[in-house]
């Protein structure tokens, strides 16, 4: 968690460009390859970079919120959009729960930076809105109990000592947690996407955020699925939603 200094609401964000939004460059799919190709190896100012940000910020979070009411569990649907201006953390974005219950979700500013063009930010935040509306936060913690109850009572089944017993109660935990987490992550990919599209941005440009991401891989205990994977289940859905 990032400290309180380190992190600023979405409002002071909105106030370094100034008062009003800038409307979104929303991309129809036909563009899309022209767009990849003048953006891929070049980052944008970071004025235009927060302007991006202040602007998909404007047009995502409504649809979100919406989104999450029509959920029946989630009962804070109010979320809270920060940035960590820490120059040092590296570009990521990441959902949590406030003191109060009103999920938060926060950005570095270097991921802000990083972004090439809106749809990528749009993709982002809808992807970490779509962790809050699909409950994993509280999957993932029960998901870690059970299996570090089942490895505590596999250990001690077998005869080992406290301290065998422990670190396979904390081993259980991490698989418990991991077990669940690329399962969560795709399907926040999935939701994320819909969310990305009704709010006007083409969420497969957006996805090509992985690409210049380290790939994860897929081995057992890898908390994120492979990119390629991740794009995959992007296009997918991309096409139901929208019969291209």
């Amino acid at each position: 968690m990032a400290g309180f200094g380190r992190v600023l609401g979405c409002v002071m964000i909105t106030a370094l460009v100034g008062c009003g939004v800038v409307p979104g460059a929303i991309k129809p799919a036909q563009n899309r390859t022209a767009t990849l190709a003048s953006t891929a190896a070049t980052r944008l100012p970071i004025q235009q970079a927060v302007q991006n940000f202040a602007a998909v910020i404007a047009r995502v979070e409504p649809l979100a919120e919406a989104e999450c009411r029509r959920q029946a569990w989630a009962q804070n649907c109010d979320f809270q959009i920060g940035v960590d201006m820490d120059m040092a953390s590296p570009p990521n974005a990441y959902q949590m729960l406030g003191e109060n219950g009103r999920p938060q979700i926060i950005f570095t500013i270097s991921l802000i930076a990083e972004a090439r063009n809106s749809d990528e930010l749009a993709f982002v935040l809808g992807h970490e809105a779509a962790h809050h509306i699909e409950g994993h936060l509280a999957q993932s913690e029960q998901e870690a109990i059970n299996w570090a109850i089942f490895g505590g009572i596999f250990a001690s089944a077998t005869g080992a000592d406290r301290t065998t017993v422990e670190r396979a109660q904390q081993f259980g935990a991490r698989v418990g947690a991991l077990r669940f987490s690329k399962a969560h992550e795709l399907e926040a990919d999935r939701v994320g996407t819909m969310i990305a599209y009704r709010a006007g941005y083409d969420p497969v440009l957006g996805a090509q955020f992985f690409s210049r991401l380290p790939d994860p891989g897929d081995g057992f205990l890898n908390s994120h699925p492979a990119n390629a994977e991740r794009q995959a289940i992007v296009a997918q859905t991309y096409g139901e939603i929208s019969g291209r």
